[in-house]
């Protein structure tokens, strides 16, 4: 069976993909929804005074504003509605992931089904708005506040304004979070992933310019920015690398005698990856930096507990570091125990009478599964915080646009391996299916 099917991976081409119209049609609705959402990063919350903002965002896009900036597109710059992007949908994630570990009656709702998951899901949507208001209110009382050399970047600052700045940013994360949905159940690839895909990938060739413009004007040397594209793609491939790789456990199932025949005692494999966590684990780490954030960033007054904050967890600073890679190690442990389960793929392989040589079947196999997890969480968790922390140094050092950095390129690189994945595996059912019918057709004929 893995013969057949590698050998029809080899077979997949062009005309096999112009056959799959299913396919096709996935793939027009993820591009369309998308169209929609780089749209929407252009449509202005009412308002606002665009030369003034923009003048009062040039100042602050150094920092953790500008990082803010990146997920969202451009959007956070403009004051789009989409200016929150996707972000408090992530720290609500959070936030239930959490306290599903710590709460009976949440653990009781996982273990439901999909029962307990809609239920779940529907607890983080409210999460999502509670957020989305709170930090939407933050951003109307701190543009009000704003005011750079070209005047406030209020026009007719006021309750009338907040409130309406509330109700568009609010909207604008919930539409964001319904079309990730969508893009999940009707699209390819994960909407979530895709959308801060999309603002990531739409503003490259403008961090191209400017880091050619930095070279140009002398502020960094050739060798300087030979060094940055060879980093680049040093970080590239290591990360193909390091996503690809897994370990992969001898599984043996006995045999059985049915009759006078034999069946079973075929061994497969348990593939264990190196980064069980994927691409989460620095999304989450940079979502809940951003979340403190988003008042102090706005704080133009310079004096304060806010500026304070803003000053210590700015890009670049040691404490921003130390806490985005604490963040990241927590993120790969606690999601990798979340989405593989020891115990319970003890419980199956037993259940399904497969084993590990030399290990005997129940507690001694969980054990066995948690000591290899632990051991690769612990690799995969050196690689993410090594990937995503060492081009940090580099950017706040000299000045490179953050679309460069280890995060930027990791959501890149691993959401664009995802996605050609699930269209690899479209094609392949697809060919399945063609498979079949043709062998229906011929014993149709032949009967």
């Amino acid at each position: 069976m893995a013969s057949a099917a590698e050998q029809l991976a080899a077979n997949i081409n062009f005309s096999a993909f112009a056959k799959a119209t299913e396919l096709k049609n996935r793939i027009w609705f993820t591009l369309a929804a998308l169209v929609i959402y780089r749209l929407g990063t252009y449509i202005p919350i009412p308002g606002i005074n665009p030369q003034a903002l923009a003048e009062i965002f040039n100042r602050n896009s150094g920092g953790i504003l500008g990082m803010f900036d990146m997920f969202s597109g451009g959007a956070l710059g403009r004051m789009t509605i989409f200016a929150l992007n996707i972000m408090p949908y992530i720290s609500a994630s959070i936030i239930v992931q959490l306290l599903t570990a710590v709460s009976p009656t949440l653990e009781a709702l996982k273990k439901e089904g999909e029962a307990g998951r809609k239920k779940i899901n529907q607890y983080t949507r409210y999460g999502t708005v509670f957020l989305a208001a709170l930090q939407a209110y933050g951003i109307a009382v701190g543009l009000e506040g704003a005011r750079g050399a070209l005047g406030a970047a209020v026009l007719d600052p006021g309750v009338f304004f907040r409130l309406v700045t509330m109700v568009t940013l609010t909207g604008g994360t919930i539409f964001l979070m319904w079309l990730g949905e969508q893009i999940t159940a009707r699209g390819v690839g994960n909407g979530i992933s895709l959308i801060i895909f999309a603002g990531i990938v739409a503003n490259l060739p403008h961090a191209v310019a400017a880091l050619l413009e930095l070279a140009h004007t002398g502020a960094i040397s050739t060798v300087t920015l030979l060094f940055f594209i060879v980093m680049s793609v040093v970080v590239i491939a290591a990360i193909v690398f390091m996503e690809r790789a897994q370990r992969r456990l001898l599984v043996q199932y006995p045999k059985r005698q049915q009759g006078n025949k034999m069946f079973g005692g075929e061994a497969s494999h348990l593939p264990l990856k190196l980064n069980t966590s994927g691409v989460i684990p620095p999304i989450f780490a940079s979502s809940l930096l951003l979340l403190p954030a988003t008042l102090a960033s706005f704080n133009t007054g310079g004096t304060g507990i806010l500026a304070q904050i803003s000053q210590y967890i700015a890009h670049g600073k040691p404490l921003y570091m130390a806490l985005y890679v604490a963040l990241i190690i927590f993120f790969c442990f606690f999601y990798t125990a979340i989405v593989f389960n020891p115990v319970e793929t003890a419980d199956n392989l037993r259940k399904y009478g497969g084993f590990i040589p030399g290990i005997r079947p129940g507690k001694n196999t969980s054990d066995y599964l948690d000591y290899v997890l632990t051991r690769l969480t612990v690799v995969g968790a050196i690689y993410l915080a090594v990937v995503c922390i060492l081009p940090e140094f580099l950017i706040s050092q000299y000045s490179v646009p953050f679309y460069f950095g280890g995060t930027s390129l990791l959501i890149v690189v691993s959401v664009t391996m995802d996605t050609v994945a699930q269209i690899h595996s479209h094609l392949l059912a697809h060919q399945y299916e063609g498979l079949i019918k043709k062998a229906k057709l011929r014993g149709s004929r032949r009967g």
